[in-house]
């Protein structure tokens, strides 16, 4: 037994979750820290192993369910034949180094208890590709290739976006919190003990700037503070609720998980608005924690020193997460001298969760011929690749060959 599985015991077998292909045969365990995994191999294996990193983070108690979800969503990979294995991940919340030494643990625990596979790869989704990022350059003689979808690859910039959409919907709403309420810097996020709940902001939302209703039944002032942070942030109204979320309840979490914080807006320059010199008199400023933001750093972010194939795709109108960010991915990669071994695609698509089962199989196919020959596949023979599939299943958009992605600072701010 290798020694990074530990002391951990042998899978057991277990019933296939719903909607798995006929003859999956499917394993379960809990890894040498506690972290359930669940590990799939089909009737007939090409091989392959794909490692799967999940999205979120999942704040609270891991939840062995998660893993039965994403194998659901993700059976296209078994579908083409590969074998899966994911770890639920030990620790809920923003840890995204441990949960890279987990993604390596279920690895190990493949090869030890299950076969040797002939190709490795490595797979994140959304957060899950900083998750996937961090293990590919911790264990690089472990992957073969990396695949990355709805990759969240941007690093505290994107970050930063969150504290932006704080601070500029503090200064238009005043209600989060409100002016009775005991106040605290909006770069945490929200206090530990703040029993705020994910309903009551979304009411507080909703109150302020109407975005449950059809835009001619807002008020005047709803209408104005809604098309300000869409103006100025450059966000369509269907985000802001969702990423006022994130910037609460997942930045508290990235708050605790570093010690401190490590986003900041001191010296950011709004823009865009009607009064741009009022708002920006008037916004909370704050800096970030240097010691905070050299640990997310260290611990969340990556440098882009890959020493495989990586191959990402994205949706080209995800609100979630920008397509942008994979302009920082390139600069990165190119600056560690590795932009050789990236292709990067994009699909036309406002999904980001899961980009349809037709998208997938032609960027596997491509992932494995390129480790195989050597050869890296172009996005133009990625689009070919997939209308010659001719996949019977919805796909979420055709991909899109000649899509550049502008710099992030473009729809971020920048400091």
């Amino acid at each position: 037994m290798s020694e990074a599985t530990g002391n951990t015991e042998a899978p057991v077998e277990a019933e296939p979750p719903a909607g798995l292909p006929e003859g999956v045969r499917c394993l379960r365990g809990q890894d040498a820290h506690g972290a359930h995994y669940l590990i799939a191999v089909p009737k007939h294996w090409s091989g392959v192993l794909v490692v799967h990193a999940h999205g979120g983070p999942s704040l609270g108690e891991p939840k062995r369910s998660r893993a039965d979800d994403d194998i659901e969503r993700w059976a296209v990979m078994l579908r083409e034949g590969h074998a899966w294995a994911a770890s639920v991940f030990r620790t809920g919340g923003f840890a995204v180094r441990s949960a890279a030494e987990d993604t390596e643990r279920v690895r190990r625990i493949f090869v030890d208890h299950v076969a040797t596979p002939r190709r490795t790869l490595l797979h994140g989704q959304s957060w899950g590709a900083m998750v996937a990022a961090k293990a590919a350059e911790l264990f690089p003689r472990s992957w073969e290739g990396m695949l990355l979808s709805s990759g969240a690859v941007g690093g505290l910039l994107a970050y930063d976006f969150r504290l932006d959409l704080r601070a500029i919907y503090q200064y238009l709403c005043n209600n989060h919190p409100r002016p009775d309420e005991p106040q605290y810097p909006l770069s945490s996020g929200l206090p530990t003990d703040d029993p705020l709940t994910e309903a009551q902001l979304a009411a507080r939302v909703n109150e302020a700037l109407g975005v449950d209703l059809p835009a001619a039944q807002r008020s005047p002032d709803q209408a104005r503070r809604l098309r300000t942070i869409v103006d100025v942030l450059r966000i369509p109204e269907d985000g802001v609720a969702d990423q006022l979320r994130w910037a609460t309840f997942t930045l508290r979490d990235v708050v605790e998980k570093h010690g401190g914080s490590p986003v900041g807006n001191a010296s950011v320059r709004y823009a865009g608005s009607d009064d741009d010199d009022a708002l920006n008199a008037g916004v909370l400023r704050y800096r970030a924690d240097p010691v905070a933001r050299e640990r997310f750093s260290t611990q969340s972010d990556y440098v882009g020193r890959f020493a495989m194939p990586v191959l990402t795709v994205h949706g080209i109108r995800d609100t979630t997460c920008f397509a942008q960010v994979h302009d920082t991915l390139r600069r990165r990669m190119r600056d560690a001298g590795c932009e050789h071994r990236l292709v990067q695609t994009f699909v036309d698509s406002a999904e980001h969760s899961y980009l349809g089962d037709s998208v997938f199989p032609p960027l596997l196919e491509a992932l494995v011929e390129w480790i195989d020959t050597g050869i890296a596949p172009t996005p133009q023979g990625i689009a070919q690749r997939a209308r010659a599939m001719n996949a019977s299943v919805t796909t979420a958009g055709p991909f899109v060959s000649e899509y550049q992605p502008q710099a992030l600072a473009e729809r971020i701010h920048a400091r």
